[in-house]
């Protein structure tokens, strides 16, 4: 069983970068169907903990379907959701935590003000740290 699994986008690379104990299954700007035939196999890899993040880049798609195809693979004692921006993609929000809920997962917001990069979409470097921090299991 691994200590960590991070799954997802490009958020989901920077969380990588700074929980490198992990094992990681992330590409930057893959969609959540995209994820699910890349890496949808990858999902059920046991794990203490699973940190995810999916639903930014999609467009046009049902994200709810896709990320309960993911979730519901994952054998995890504890699974973390990092959101996508509710500004951009508040649909994906909603999707997340609905399966989230449906779960019993923990939901991590998206960081904001100083912790944000100029896109509104990536963490700065202390936000990816941030992450990292809210995705340990204590």
């Amino acid at each position: 069983m691994l200590e960590c699994l991070i799954m997802g986008d490009s958020i989901a690379v920077g969380v990588s970068q700074q929980r490198k104990e992990c094992s990681a299954y992330v590409q930057s700007g893959i969609s959540s169907p995209n994820f699910v035939k890349k890496f949808g196999d990858k999902a059920g890899t046991p794990a203490k903990s699973v940190i995810i993040s999916l639903g930014a880049n999609d467009f046009k798609v049902n994200t709810r379907e896709h990320i309960l195809k993911i979730r519901e693979k994952v054998k995890a004692d504890h699974v973390f959701w990092i959101l996508p921006s509710e500004e951009k993609k508040p649909e994906a929000v909603k999707a997340v935590e609905e399966v989230a809920k449906q779960f019993k997962d923990t939901v991590i917001p998206r960081p904001e003000g100083k912790l944000i990069s100029k896109d509104g979409i990536h963490p700065t470097p202390q936000g990816y740290k941030d992450l990292a921090a809210k995705t340990k299991v204590k």
